[in-house]
């Protein structure tokens, strides 16, 4: 594989607006979380690493501020190896992420504008909700597997140090499956075809371009199950390079 998207963070200030884009908004963002993503003040790159920060702050009805950045339109890959070397937040209610939706070629629901979920398709990273000390999930969500239904399909890792250290977060994709890792230790393998049968769209949406997404969320169906401790904040997700190779 050769190298074809990076961000090493080897700059000073606002996250390079020629590679992410600040999302915004604080309707819950389908999973009743509590943040309100801000357009700039919560993300920002200093000592080589790109810091989400979450605080408490009141924004728009709401008592929490983060960030939410993605590069659809300036990073969209169909296949290859995605990785990103992290260091997670700790306290009770955060929620980091780094994940993938689909860029352009899927549907549509007409009364949001953004893609319909779950048939879209969505690929999990890394997700870690404080509660669950130390474990790190990576999931697949399509119209035949997912939340809603509880049928969608990951795993799981449990790491003692990923608040302390930085790890390194990956999925290999190609057409016909998708290898998830953390530190290159496979933690979850998808691949429809080697359950036998045919299989459908249902099942892989995920012949299309999709883009990247990281964010930190406060609270929300998950990350809030177990409660939250409004004391941990401010808490920093640290990202020190994100690669794609294909």
């Amino acid at each position: 594989m050769q190298l074809v998207w990076q961000d090493n963070f080897d700059y000073t200030g606002p996250p390079d607006s020629t590679k992410w884009e600040a999302q915004t908004g604080g309707h819950g963002w389908g999973n009743n979380e509590l943040q309100f993503y801000t357009e700039s003040g919560n993300a920002w790159v200093e000592n080589g690493k790109l810091i989400i920060e979450a605080r408490r702050e009141d924004m728009e009805g709401k008592e929490v501020t983060s960030a939410r950045l993605r590069t659809r339109g300036m990073g969209d890959w169909q296949y290859g190896r995605i990785e990103a070397r992290a260091r997670l937040p700790k306290g009770l209610g955060v929620w980091p992420a780094i994940w993938m939706m689909p860029s352009f070629a899927a549907p549509i629901n007409s009364e949001t504008n953004r893609p319909k979920w779950p048939d879209c398709g969505e690929i999990d990273i890394m997700e870690h909700v404080a509660y669950m000390e130390n474990t790190v999930h990576a999931t697949v969500h399509t119209g035949a597997y997912n939340h809603i239904k509880r049928t969608q399909r990951g795993g799981k890792t449990v790491i003692a140090d990923i608040t302390d250290e930085f790890h390194l977060y990956s999925v290999e994709w190609d057409a016909r499956k998708m290898v998830f890792r953390v530190d290159d230790e496979i933690i979850f393998t998808y691949a429809p075809w080697e359950d036998g049968g045919e299989v459908t769209d249902a099942q892989w949406p995920f012949d299309k371009p999709f883009h990247l997404i990281v964010n930190l969320a406060f609270g929300g169906n998950w990350g809030g199950a177990k409660g939250v401790d409004m004391s941990v904040l401010p808490a920093r997700f640290e990202i020190d390079y994100v690669r794609v190779y294909q």
